[in-house]
C-alpha cells in the first residue's frame, strides 16, 4: 500500500472500532491474524477467537471513538498513534496509544495495541462500586 492507501485503510479501520459492529471490525483482519492488547498480552489467534473478543468488547464500549493522530508507514504495515474517547458512565476517559499493524493483501495479519489502561480500569471499578451502592 502506498501512504495514501495506508492512511485511508487505517482511518477506516479505526472508525470501525466505534458503534458495536464486530463484523465490520473483524472484516479488516486476516483469517490467521494475531491480536494483542493490554487485556490479552499473550494474544488472540485467528479471526474466530478475535471476533469472540470483539463481540464482548464492543458491546461494553459501544460509544467509544477512535481517531488517528499519526500514521507511520513501516515495511509490513503501519504504526498508528491514536486517541480514544471512552465514555464510562458520566465520565469520559481520554487515552492516547499506539498500534503496530501488519497488513498483507489489505488484511491485518498482526495487531498489537499499546496504551496505559490504568485510568480506564479505575473508572470502570469506581462505576461498579457506585452501582453496588445504589442497588443496596
Amino acid at each position: 500500500m502506498n501512504k495514501e492507501e495506508l492512511t485511508t485503510f487505517c482511518t477506516e479501520w479505526l472508525e470501525a472500532w466505534t458503534g458495536n459492529d464486530p463484523d465490520a471490525l473483524i472484516s479488516y483482519y486476516d483469517e490467521n491474524a494475531l491480536y494483542s492488547d493490554p487485556a490479552h498480552r499473550a494474544g488472540l489467534k485467528g479471526k474466530d477467537e478475535i471476533r469472540r473478543y470483539f463481540i464482548k468488547l464492543l458491546d461494553v464500549y459501544r460509544y467509544w471513538k477512535w481517531t488517528p493522530v499519526e500514521i507511520f508507514p513501516i515495511s509490513s504495515g503501519a504504526i498508528v498513534k491514536w486517541t480514544c474517547e471512552i465514555p464510562v458512565g458520566p465520565e469520559v476517559i481520554h487515552e492516547i496509544g499506539l498500534d503496530i499493524v501488519e497488513i498483507t493483501n489489505k488484511k491485518i495479519t498482526r495487531n498489537e495495541v499499546f496504551f496505559d489502561r490504568t485510568r480506564l480500569v479505575a473508572s470502570v471499578e469506581k462505576r461498579r462500586r457506585d452501582q453496588r451502592l445504589i442497588n443496596l
